[in-house]
Parts: structure tokens; C-alpha cells; sequence
């Protein structure tokens, strides 16, 4: 069975990442597999940037991105530390936050400048700031999680997988790919400061 470029034999082998095996090619300057990991992973990394920003023509520029960016830094993947897909659905969704978060920083300037020009009080300004502390603390608390954790809820939340396709991916038995979530979730709650 192959899920998105991870190819877990039915006999218990370790899983083959051909994904990681495309990036150390383009690493090399090999366009053709530039082209298939492209073909590969375009659709997923769209649907994570398109869930993060909303807007599908900032997704399409994002997309761009990503995928520039792999080309050019291919050859800092460690196929040691992870499988190839995640790397690059990590680069698709920090680049999509960047994004949100330059265009919030957009936002807030031309809401300062607004204020400070037209001196009246604003009641969406409040709603913003606690989207915008909320949103903050998430990506705090997600930090503070031990890395299996955080990759797990992660490709979840951000990328959609279930907890079956996350345990093939990572090659981990579903028990614990369930066990991760739990307690990643768990402390998410704890360090966010929600008691229900």
C-alpha cells in the first residue's frame, strides 16, 4: 500500500519513503524528479494552504513558494529525521502561517493608521487581538509538545490524515499514534489554560 509517496509493505518491513528519495534526487539538480514530487505532492500541500489562508489565489502564490523553496533547499532534508512528506507539508504550512501573519500585521497597521487618522473606536479591533492571542498560544502550546506529538496532531489537523494513515506514514502502530494524540492533546489543553 502507498500513501502519499510511503509505501508500507503488507509484511511488517519498515516503510519506503519515496518522497524522501525524490527530494535527495532533486537535491542533485534532477528536474524529472522535481516534476513527479511536484505531481506527488501538490494537491495535499494545496489543501493544507488552502485550509490555512481560506483565499485559493494567496493558496496558488503560497504553492508557488513551497515549492521554490524545496528546489532550493532540498539538500537540508534528513531523511533521518522524517519522511520526506511531512518535510514538505512542514515548508507548505509554515509558509501558509507566514502569510497569515503578514497579512494580519497588514491588517493591524492599516487599523493603527485608521484609528490614529479617523480617532474612533473600533468594535471589531477587540475580536481581532483575541484571534490573534489565540492563535499565538496555539502555536506556543504546540511547541512546547515532544516532536511525535506535535507531528501527529499536526498532520491531523493541518493535513487532514487520519489516525490509520498517520500511523502508515510515520510507521508506527496505530495504538500509538492514538496514545500520541491523546497526550498531545491533553497537554495542548493544560498549557492553553482550558480546564473542560
Amino acid at each position: 500500500m502507498v500513501i502519499d509517496g510511503v509505501e508500507v509493505p503488507e509484511d511488517g518491513a519498515p516503510p519506503v519513503d519515496h518522497v524522501g528519495e525524490l527530494i535527495q534526487r532533486v537535491a542533485q539538480g534532477d528536474q524529472g524528479a522535481f516534476a513527479r514530487l511536484y505531481d506527488m505532492l501538490s494537491p495535499r500541500a494545496f489543501g493544507l494552504i488552502l485550509r490555512v489562508l481560506v483565499d485559493r489565489s494567496q493558496s496558488e502564490e503560497v504553492l508557488q513558494e513551497v515549492f521554490l523553496e524545496v528546489w532550493q533547499s532540498a539538500e537540508r532534508f534528513a531523511p533521518n529525521r522524517g519522511q520526506g512528506r511531512s518535510w514538505v507539508l512542514t515548508i507548505a504550512h509554515r509558509r501558509a502561517v507566514d502569510r497569515v501573519r503578514s497579512a494580519q500585521s497588514s491588517a493591524d497597521r492599516d487599523v493603527r493608521i485608521g484609528f490614529r487618522d479617523l480617532d474612533v473606536a473600533h468594535d471589531g479591533v477587540a475580536e481581532q487581538v483575541e484571534l490573534r492571542i489565540e492563535g499565538e498560544k496555539v502555536t506556543t502550546a504546540l511547541a512546547t509538545l515532544p516532536e511525535a506529538q506535535r507531528e501527529a496532531l499536526t498532520l491531523a489537523y493541518y493535513g487532514g490524515y487520519s489516525q490509520s494513515e498517520i500511523a502508515a506514514l510515520v510507521g508506527a502502530p496505530l495504538g500509538t499514534i492514538k496514545t500520541r494524540m491523546r497526550d498531545g492533546l491533553s497537554r495542548l489543553r493544560t498549557e492553553m489554560g482550558v480546564t473542560s
